[in-house]
């Protein structure tokens, strides 16, 4: 997924994830926390609670009308 310059909706940013499987590629609003820095997405994170520290695109709304962020990276190697 590209970023669009012309829109400051959809941005790259840190985030925790909740997720027993990091298999997925898009995530519901509901299960991702923004965090303000890699530092502090990595320190929040809880691998024995499913929280993975990832960097995320988004959100963006879904055909079905949720709002999705997008995996562009998993910060613990998962």
């Amino acid at each position: 997924m590209q970023n669009d310059p012309d829109s400051d909706l959809v941005k790259p940013c840190y985030a925790v994830i909740y997720t027993p499987s990091q298999r997925r590629k898009r995530f519901p609003e509901n299960c991702v926390t923004p965090v303000e820095s890699m530092d502090e997405a990595i320190s929040r994170a809880s691998a024995e609670q499913d929280c993975h520290p990832a960097r995320v695109l988004g959100p963006s709304r879904s055909s079905e009308g949720f709002r999705l962020y997008y995996l562009l990276e998993w910060l613990d190697g998962g």
